[in-house]
């Protein structure tokens, strides 16, 4: 095992996950259109990459890897989508010479810039659907059964849809369904020549139901991608303690995972990181429980864990705007103050006074605590109310924003 570095990762960094590659594998094999969920950092795009990378070493499909983070309008995603099909082209014909020379195949993605930039100048709002149909036919007439995978279509329905100033118009809609109806019609047109799937690092399901455009998921089946439980992150730190000569005294596993509460595996690995640095600094290779201790408060919680949790929150305002966060912020700074939990009554309470704020308009509450609840932020409890899903998230938010804070609709 090695570090991850932050980076998804494949091959023999890839821990775990045979269940979840099975299962995916199989939908593949039966042409099944699947939405990947799960909240952020929970390794949904290292899983499809290493499916991806399995499923080429059979032979028996062509894998493309397409992300959409960077495409801001309709005709953004089919230059990528049409970047993907050269490069898979390209990747085979290299493929097939290394074959006949004797020698390893290797693919460089040298180059694929400016050929995006090339094929995006050819591309405008009149001829993307006719492009994009080019381009899916093109999947469809490969000899083997294509495999697309299309990363973070979410930040893209959700720029279509809410623009710069976060509004939902008519127009804006229209174009996010034009896009989507787009999508799914080739997916549909193409089943059994073209198996897609979705993630991202936001909900596709609760955007579309903001927008009363949820129907446009019907052609993805939805498979959760779970956190690690406690026996298989501890697991994973054995191994990376064994690969780096650190020894885990009784207990230490077992203590990280306690601590995180949801074993979300790039904040185990986060975890290992800086008690491995930690260990270095004071040259030493065993890890003692006060060592736990002090690397989640000052490492964990400090300058270096705030860089990586603060994409959280910029996830958060990314996808509900500035207004919709506001009313994050207060639910989520409640429930930080509060123990980790936020009643119903509470949640009623930030309701009513958002709802205020818009002379009695009705507010996105349901639509906020949609995002909050799909995306792993919060957690519905059994016995009424939400509790933090993950105890890293709980402790820096309250570090971050809980000193002194009394919620908006009692101030």
């Amino acid at each position: 095992m090695k570090k991850a570095g932050g980076n998804w990762v494949s091959g023999e960094r890839f821990f775990n996950r045979e269940v979840e590659l099975l299962a995916l594998t199989k939908r593949f094999e039966n042409g099944t259109h699947t939405l990947l969920t799960g909240q952020r950092r929970i390794g949904k795009t290292s899983l499809v990459r290493e499916v991806l990378r399995r499923l080429a070493e059979t032979g028996r499909f062509e894998t493309v890897f397409v992300d959409l983070e960077g495409a801001q309008n309709a005709e953004d995603a089919i230059a990528e989508l049409d970047t993907g099909l050269r490069s898979m082209r390209g990747k085979r014909e290299r493929s097939a010479v290394a074959r006949l020379w004797g020698f390893a195949e290797r693919f460089e993605e040298a180059g694929i810039g400016p050929l995006r930039l090339k094929m995006r100048a050819g591309i405008d709002p009149e001829n993307w659907r006719r492009e994009g149909e080019r381009v899916f036919k093109a999947f469809a007439d490969c000899e083997r059964p294509v495999v697309l995978a299309i990363d973070e279509l979410p930040i893209l329905v959700n720029r279509l849809l809410k623009g710069d100033d976060y509004r939902i118009t008519t127009e804006r809609k229209e174009a996010a369904d034009l896009f989507l109806s787009f999508l799914r019609k080739n997916g549909q047109n193409h089943k059994g020549d073209i198996c897609m799937i979705v993630s991202g690092s936001v909900g596709l399901q609760p955007i579309l139901r903001q927008a009363g455009l949820s129907a446009h998921a019907n052609i993805f089946s939805s498979y959760e991608l779970k956190p690690w439980s406690k026996e298989t992150a501890a697991a994973c730190l054995t191994a990376l303690a064994e690969s780096y000569e650190v020894d885990l005294a009784e207990g230490v596993a077992h203590e990280i995972c306690d601590r995180l509460r949801c074993c979300v595996p790039h904040h185990v690995q986060q975890f290992f990181d800086a008690l491995h640095e930690y260990l270095g600094r004071h040259k030493r290779s065993q890890a003692v429980l006060d060592d736990i201790v002090h690397v989640y408060r000052h490492d964990m919680l400090g300058s270096v864990g705030r860089i990586d949790l603060d994409h959280y929150e910029q996830r958060l305002k990314k996808t509900l705007g500035e207004s919709d966060y506001r009313m994050a912020f207060e639910l989520l700074t409640d429930a930080a103050v509060s123990g980790g939990m936020i009643s119903d009554e509470s949640v009623q309470r930030h309701r009513d006074y958002f709802s205020s704020l818009q002379n009695g308009s009705s507010t996105p509450t349901s639509g906020v605590m949609d995002v909050l609840l799909h995306d792993g932020y919060l957690a519905r409890q059994p016995g009424g109310g939400y509790r933090f899903a993950s105890g890293l998230l709980e402790d820096w938010w309250w570090a971050r924003h809980g000193d002194g804070f009394v919620p908006a609709c009692e101030r």
